[in-house]
């Protein structure tokens, strides 16, 4: 299946990714993403959470493969940079999130109860998410859909679904990419911003 990569180093992979190929994506993902969920966990002492990171991060290998510079590090080093990063970034957004709620309610004498303000946020962005993944072809639509919220491993989906796991992962890879570009989309237009009036 994807054995006409096998000779090829992670230095290679990767600019072959960086010409938009996902099948050399689906194997470098085969070649490092164990040590990288390693890292993700190490980091945030969660699997499900540590799972997110390794997929944000192979997201933004795909996104940024043509700037890697071999000569700066080598592949696997700049991707496990990247988990790291993301493993981090999660672990302060977790932090602001459980704080912000008694900054909010320490900080506000009026207007809306903020239980009330952030139900009806995360109502919004829900179907924000249900409307972008709408918009996705079937196959990766469905891929995603089983992963996050039916709960399955893509090992799991491999097998339900009856396709290679290189086929799942190629599927996912794309499908997050083009919901992550669709979610950008409508926060720089602005659009998708709830406005709560008193």
């Amino acid at each position: 299946m994807r054995s006409q990569f096998a000779h090829l180093s992670d230095e290679a992979l990767v600019a072959i990714v960086a010409r938009g190929d996902e099948t050399a994506l689906a194997e470098l993902y085969d070649r490092v993403g164990r040590m990288a969920y390693g890292l993700a966990y190490r980091v945030l002492r969660d699997a499900r959470h540590a799972e997110d990171a390794v997929q944000e991060a192979f997201l933004a290998v795909w996104r940024t493969a043509a700037a890697f510079s071999p000569e700066r590090a080598k592949a696997s080093t700049w991707i496990l940079t990247i988990v790291h990063r993301r493993a981090v970034d999660m672990v302060r957004r977790e932090q602001r999130r459980r704080t912000e709620p008694y900054e909010i309610a320490g900080g506000q004498e009026h207007g809306a109860d903020p239980s009330a303000e952030d139900a009806a946020w995360l109502h919004f962005e829900r179907t924000r998410v249900q409307e972008a993944l709408a918009q996705l072809p079937d196959s990766q639509r469905e891929a995603i859909e089983l992963a996050y919220y039916g709960g399955y491993s893509q090992s799991e989906l491999a097998e339900r679904l009856g396709v290679p796991l290189g086929t799942i992962k190629s599927r996912m890879f794309a499908g997050l990419a083009r919901l992550r570009e669709l979610l950008d989309d409508a926060d720089h237009e602005g659009s998708w911003k709830p406005e709560f009036t008193s």
